[in-house]
């Protein structure tokens, strides 16, 4: 079975732009891209799961965030790269409370386990809000991640008290999961 590093997408792949449906605002955030290759590198997949509320909310439609997914996939082509995976849960609480996708639920994790033959319990989660550390966490990941954005201030005390590791960039926790595992 595959091991994976699963990746919240906005604030965390790429700059957080609230309810991002547009791909031409889509940029990579630093960091990322060496991530990626270093992870791909060590033989783990990557796998976006994120929370997409925006269509629930009728923002924008399903294909936006396709689009956004096809954007990222060039944006990493210059890098020799792609991401293996995208799951996105396009409800949201305000329209519909009780769906097993949402982070912090385990939902995404659990097809992308399915379809991807992955190992949850050998993968591990990087999110920039606890929400998605707490989604790892609730699908059986090792650990999970909170990395520097925008929420960082606000999450990273209690993703500490919960538990959780903190880094910079997903090239930094690249770095902490190899050391991690020797």
């Amino acid at each position: 079975m595959n091991r994976a590093i699963f990746l919240d997408r906005d604030g965390v792949v790429n700059f957080d732009v609230r309810y991002c449906h547009e791909p031409e605002k889509i940029k990579l955030k630093p960091g990322f891209p060496e991530g990626l290759q270093a992870m791909h590198k060590a033989g783990f997949l990557a796998v976006v799961v994120t929370n997409q509320g925006g269509v629930a909310l009728g923002m924008y439609e399903a294909d936006a965030v396709h689009a956004c997914h096809r954007k990222l996939q060039e944006l990493l082509v210059p890098y020799g790269e792609k991401i293996d995976g995208f799951y996105f849960c396009p409800h949201h609480q305000k329209v519909q409370a009780d769906c097993s996708c949402r982070k912090p639920k385990p939902g995404m994790f659990f097809r992308a386990a399915r379809e991807l033959d992955i190992d949850i319990t050998r993968s591990y989660m990087v999110g920039d809000r606890i929400s998605d550390l707490e989604a790892g966490k609730n699908a059986g990941c090792v650990q999970g991640f909170l990395v520097d954005s925008f929420y960082y201030d606000t999450h990273a005390p209690k993703a500490v008290a919960a538990g959780f590791e903190t880094a910079s960039t997903v090239f930094d926790v690249v770095k902490k999961v190899l050391e991690r595992e020797g």
